[in-house]
């Protein structure tokens, strides 16, 4: 017999690109329409030369970040979420990715 396991991909959207000066905080949108009540939204980022590290993951309301200082937000319907880096350096320029998972 064969087993199939049926994957449904998780769908985000992001920006392509936000700039900022040195100290300026700057806030980085994500959309998630398609959430489902058990998932939790989970941020990374990939520094140049680097593979992605985790940031921080939230579920509802909004989280504080200790590095980079900052916070995670997450809309009261939970269809979008916003990463707010508060005191941006020349060394947190990077790509900054968010992914749904339970």
């Amino acid at each position: 017999s064969l087993a199939v396991a049926a994957v449904i991909r998780a769908q985000v959207q992001q920006e392509l690109t936000v700039e900022t000066t040195e100290g300026t905080g700057i806030s980085i949108n994500c959309s998630h329409p398609d959430i489902q009540t058990n998932q939790f939204i989970f941020w990374y980022r990939q520094l140049p030369d680097r593979g992605p590290a985790f940031l921080g993951t939230a579920h509802k309301d909004s989280k504080e970040l200790q590095d980079p200082p900052g916070q995670l937000w997450v809309s009261a319907d939970r269809q979008s979420s916003r990463l707010w880096l508060a005191r941006p350096r020349r060394g947190d320029a990077a790509v900054y990715y968010c992914a749904l998972g339970d």
